[in-house]
């Protein structure tokens, strides 16, 4: 997802000269790509996240379009007075991007994982945010971040995510992909984690179970329409996410059941408040606690 993101930054860069990339001693290969290609738009602040924040208000105030890049983690919790009252407060147009969603930081643990930043986020007014799967989607998620007049956040893995999407992919805020349509169990994904659920579907599937995959790339503003629809026809709604279950997409999803009185049962999968356990490979920590695609089969199993 890093290079389909610097590859997009990239490509606007070159059209639009007040697009800034701006880093916190992010250390990556990409960033040395960009400051080649365009020396006079990328600024590194080093491991000084909040300054980097606040001189993004700055620039956006003087006319600039600022994308700033860094660990998901130190962005959504070390900067976030700076991202209330410098940008969203000010509702300036800046692009707040964090690399290594969920789990993705997976051989430096909690203190590096991203995975209560939705909840720490979604309340903050005019704040947009996206939580694309694959690379395909975040290359559009940029695109639409540099179109929209405003705040926007958007939270990306790093481990060489896979493809769902084609080069028709058209990516709409608000708007959920309904991947699969086949029965009245509705699983409801954010992210890259999209990957675990498709797996859990194919076991399902096998098993007989009609299912039904929808997509959630914008966590703000959610598409309630789709969500209601899905629900209505449903027996039973699941939520797959890399996040604490306490403030994340299913509690989200639990305002909407409730605020029109849904009677479907909804049952949230994801870190049960708890801090991730375990180092290693993301595919290892994401089975050690219970978010690979066997064990989310073997969740809703128990659920049914």
């Amino acid at each position: 997802m890093q290079s389909a993101y610097i590859g997009k930054l990239m490509e606007i860069a070159e059209h639009d000269a007040t697009v800034m990339h701006l880093l916190a001693d992010s250390g990556t290969g990409y960033d040395e790509m960009f400051r080649y290609n365009f020396p006079k738009q990328i600024y590194n602040f080093g491991i000084s996240e909040e300054n980097m924040v606040a001189a993004a208000a700055g620039m956006a105030s003087v006319g600039f379009t600022p994308f700033v890049y860094t660990a998901g983690a130190f962005l959504a919790y070390r900067s976030l007075e700076f991202i209330r009252d410098d940008i969203c407060f000010q509702n300036h147009n800046v692009k707040i991007v964090g690399m290594g969603s969920g789990l993705s930081w997976s051989s430096l643990g909690p203190t590096h994982h991203t995975t209560e930043d939705i909840a720490v986020l979604r309340s903050i007014p005019n704040l947009m945010i996206f939580s694309p799967a694959t690379p395909k989607q975040v290359t559009a998620c940029v695109q639409a971040a540099y179109e929209h007049k405003g705040p926007v956040y958007i939270r990306i893995g790093m481990n060489n995510e896979k493809e769902f999407f084609d080069e028709n992919y058209t990516f709409i805020p608000g708007h959920n992909d309904v991947l699969q349509e086949n029965g009245d169990i509705s699983i409801f994904v954010t992210g890259s984690i999209l990957e675990e659920a498709y797996v859990a579907v194919d076991y399902l599937s096998k098993e007989g179970y009609g299912v039904n995959l929808i997509n959630v790339p914008c966590i703000k503003p959610l598409d309630s329409d789709n969500i209601l629809a899905m629900a209505r026809k449903s027996q039973k709604c699941f939520v797959i996410e890399e996040h604490n279950i306490l403030g994340g997409l299913g509690s989200a999803l639990a305002e909407i059941f409730s605020t029109y009185g849904l009677g479907t049962s909804l049952c949230r999968l994801g870190l049960k408040d708890v801090f991730a356990a375990g180092y290693g490979t993301h595919a290892a920590v994401r089975k050690a606690n219970g978010l690979d695609g066997f064990s989310l089969y073997q969740r809703i199993k128990e659920e049914l």
